[in-house]
């Protein structure tokens, strides 16, 4: 069956979905979310209109870890995002939730309130996201100690949300000196060649970050 993907380039959750079908060259079709009709094309299939989402055959996937998922047990190759073992495959959503919702959920925070109209509380803001971050860069620190890749020794779900998330926030919150196993991970992640291609393809959307994308990576 045919797939079509919802998403736009510099979308962090976008970026985890591509780096799951790059990783495989997966073949499927890009909807652009600024191409003319995308966003109602969108909604028909899912009215919540959120994206990234994948449309396989006649189903709507929505939700990036269950996207990437379903692109393992159903569009399966080489990379593998989730080991066979049930124990091992708890470390891997684990990290995948640590990524997701105590990194990018951070970064999302500073983010938001620099898009409001008035954004009067964005230093408040961007002390409670780097707090946030630095509790999760802490954690993660410890975690990922002696590993190549998030959960172990193979590219998985979990570094498909490391990724973006790890990219932006070092953006929000720069990872400091004290955390060097993460500061290698992403360095790592960074030269991985579907994630390389995640960020040159972004690479032309970067004002539109509100905070004011930093001048590398």
């Amino acid at each position: 069956m045919s797939l079509t993907l919802f998403a736009h380039p510099f979308s962090s959750y976008s970026q985890k979905v591509l780096i799951a079908l790059w990783e495989n060259d997966t073949s499927f079709t890009y909807r652009h979310m600024e191409e003319p009709g995308a966003g109602e094309e969108l909604r028909a299939h899912w009215p919540i209109g959120k994206f990234p989402l994948l449309v396989d055959g006649d189903q709507a996937i929505a939700e990036t870890s269950i996207i990437v998922e379903h692109l393992d047990l159903h569009h399966r190759g080489p990379v593998r995002f989730l080991p066979d073992d049930p124990v091992a495959a708890l470390e891997v959503r684990l990290l995948d939730r640590v990524f997701d919702s105590y990194v990018m959920n951070a970064v999302q925070g500073a983010v938001n309130e620099s898009l409001r109209e008035k954004p009067d509380r964005l230093d408040e803001a961007k002390r409670v996201a780097g707090a946030a971050l630095d509790r999760a860069y802490g954690w993660i620190e410890a975690r990922i100690a002696g590993r190549c890749w998030a959960a172990g020794d193979a590219f998985s779900l979990a570094d498909c949300a490391a990724a973006p998330a790890l990219f932006y926030a070092d953006w929000v919150h720069p990872i400091a000196q004290a955390y060097p196993v993460l500061r290698a991970y992403r360095a790592r992640l960074l030269q991985r060649p579907s994630f390389a291609r995640a960020v040159e393809e972004a690479r032309k959307y970067r004002h539109y970050f509100p905070l004011g994308a930093p001048d590398r990576d």
